[in-house]
This record gives C-alpha cells, sequence and structure tokens, in this order.
C-alpha cells in the first residue's frame, strides 16, 4: 500500500472516531465583501510578505502563496480549536467568520513569487534523495508519495516548494510541540508525526533546503 492510501486510512479513521474532517469543501454560495478581505490580506501580509511569499524577522513567518486552500483553512481550523499551539495564531484566526476563513484559504492559492532561497547548497542533493526515495532504514516513506513530485501538494496536502528553509527545520524539529494537541480529537497532523520523529537533524535540513528553492 502506498503511503498515500495509507494517509487516506488514516483520516479515514478518524472521521469513523467522530473527529471533524481535516479536508473542507468549499462553502458553496459563501462570499464576502472585497473591502473586508483587503483588509484581512493586508494583515496577513505584515508577517508573511507582500506576496505571501515568507518573511525573515525574529522568527521565519512561513511562506502561504501558492499554498492548497484546504490545507490553509484546516490549520487556521486548528488554531481556532487549539489543535496547533501558536498563540498569535490564536488570536488572529478566532475571530474569523466561517466566510473568512473560506476566503482567505483560497486567496493564497494564485501567488506565485519567486521562492526567498538562502539554505545552503551542500545538502541539496542529500534532500532531493529524501525527497523522492524516502528513508527506508528509518521507515520514512519518500515525500513525494504525498506531497507530489513537484512539492506543490494537493487537498489536505500542503504545498511543500519554496517554503522557508528555516521554518520547516522549526516545524519538523518541534512537530511534538505544536501539532496533534487536543489528544482527544487526532488530526491529520498525525500523519507526519512518525515522519517527523524518524528524521534526524542533518536530513530534516537537507529536505528543507531542497525544498526551499523549488518554483
Amino acid at each position: 500500500m502506498k503511503i498515500r492510501e495509507l494517509a487516506s486510512t488514516l483520516l479515514a479513521a478518524i472521521l469513523v472516531a467522530g473527529v471533524p474532517a481535516p479536508s473542507f469543501a468549499e462553502d458553496k454560495g459563501i462570499d464576502v465583501p472585497a473591502r473586508e478581505l483587503k483588509a484581512k490580506t493586508d494583515y496577513c501580509k505584515t508577517c508573511h510578505g507582500l506576496s505571501g511569499q515568507g518573511f525573515r524577522g525574529s522568527f521565519p513567518m512561513p511562506r502561504l502563496a501558492g499554498q492548497q486552500p484546504e490545507y490553509v483553512k484546516n490549520q487556521l481550523q486548528a488554531f481556532i480549536e487549539r489543535r496547533r499551539t501558536n498563540p498569535v495564531m490564536f488570536n488572529v484566526s478566532h475571530v474569523l467568520t466561517p466566510a473568512m476563513l473560506t476566503a482567505l484559504s483560497t486567496y493564497f492559492k494564485d501567488l506565485n513569487p519567486k521562492p526567498l532561497g538562502g539554505a545552503p547548497r551542500d545538502s541539496l542533493a542529500a534532500g532531493k534523495k529524501i525527497y523522492e526515495e524516502g528513508v527506508p532504514a528509518a521507515e520514512v516513506p519518500p515525500c513525494a508519495s504525498c506531497h507530489g513530485p513537484d512539492a506543490k501538494g494537493a487537498d489536505a496536502f500542503p504545498r511543500l516548494a519554496g517554503q522557508l528553509h528555516d521554518y520547516m527545520i522549526r516545524k519538523l524539529s518541534n512537530w511534538d510541540k505544536e501539532r496533534g494537541q487536543d489528544k482527544a480529537n487526532p488530526d491529520n497532523s498525525a500523519i507526519m508525526q512518525p515522519i517527523a520523529h524518524n528524521l534526524t537533524e542533518a536530513q530534516i535540513k537537507a529536505v528543507a533546503a531542497y525544498l526551499s528553492y523549488l518554483e
């Protein structure tokens, strides 16, 4: 069974357990005034970059440009429900209406600025190998199995292409401290938990560097 099939099986098990779906359908007929959406997206861009390309300040802020709408909405909902721990993003997201959640989730999809780059290039070959082939000895499947050969994701699986390498390193290295925090309500972050846990620090840095240069 392929890893994507395994992931689908896990998501189905989560649903059977009575947990809300991590994949969100488009809310038909829901819209927000353009002025209100612009106000919100302008606010997002103060941290995430003028084109959603990400930003490096005191902490690396993730790229939103080109991200899968279902994934964005899932993560905003996770912040609201405290399944994902981030005090700043909880404050941002818990005031959003369902219509605004949908509007924001779809807005960034069509943005396509160049990646910021900046990662060391000495491990790009190693990162490419991990992304395409996984690490069988550590039971780590190919990243491409879920995120696609071009790393642009699909549906609930996020885009990784062009993501800031320092952001990815922080997230993968601290997965258990931020994701899946409501043990009574497991979500699709459970798919990545063993993968993040089984990658070494060097492997995390390598695959993060490789992905950060993909367009």
